[in-house]
């Protein structure tokens, strides 16, 4: 890295602050949820000022944007990988669920809840960059390659069938958490997804 790349040391040192933010925000909502956090607890964990916390994160529902876009990424760079080894489709939308299962575990069951009704409310601030969420892009693009290899009927939708289909996937993870027979009802989902787009 060249030193015009490097960020200066006051950015550094605003990046740290804004890591250290978000870091005691996550461990605050996984405590109490989003609605319950208490600024002054994060701020406190983080050792900086109450506004410093407004500086970074104009609402509490900002800090959920950045984890929302981190962990989009994290999931998309992963279902990359593992697309590398050439899957058919089924496997690939397995994987797709195992990723996700992964963000519940991180996240835990309350902020994982709180992430995704953020991720639905007609009410979410805007997010500050980007927005394509590249996951339903993935999947999309999976879903495409199969219908060009003859394996998805011609008439869907490769968008529509990815949307369609993450849109369940947490819809069960939410709705079936304490379940017993979540992996059941999630393998059941999975197969008659298949069955619905297949040629």
């Amino acid at each position: 890295m060249s030193t015009v790349d490097r960020p200066s040391a006051r950015e550094a040192k605003r990046l740290q602050t804004r890591e250290r933010l978000l870091g005691a925000a996550i461990a605050e909502f996984k405590r109490s949820g989003m609605a319950e956090a208490d600024v002054g607890a994060i701020v406190a964990a983080a050792g900086v000022a109450h506004g410093t916390f407004f500086f970074h994160f104009p609402t509490k529902e900002h800090v959920l944007l950045e984890v929302e876009r981190r962990e989009e990424v994290r999931i998309a760079t992963q279902l990359n990988r593992y697309l590398s080894s050439s899957p058919d489709l089924g496997d690939t939308l397995a994987e797709a669920v195992r990723l996700i299962l992964g963000l519940e575990r991180r996240l835990g069951a309350l902020l994982f809840k709180d992430f995704l009704a953020l991720h639905f409310s007609p009410t979410r601030p805007p997010a500050e960059a980007g927005g394509d969420h590249p996951v339903i892009v993935r999947v999309a693009e999976e879903i495409a390659r199969a219908q060009e290899r003859g394996d998805v009927d011609a008439d869907v939708d490769p968008m529509n069938s990815a949307v369609f289909f993450l849109l369940g996937v947490y819809a069960l993870l939410t709705t079936t958490h304490d379940w017993p027979h979540q992996k059941a009802m999630l393998d059941d989902y999975l197969v008659r997804t298949l069955r619905s787009i297949q040629a």
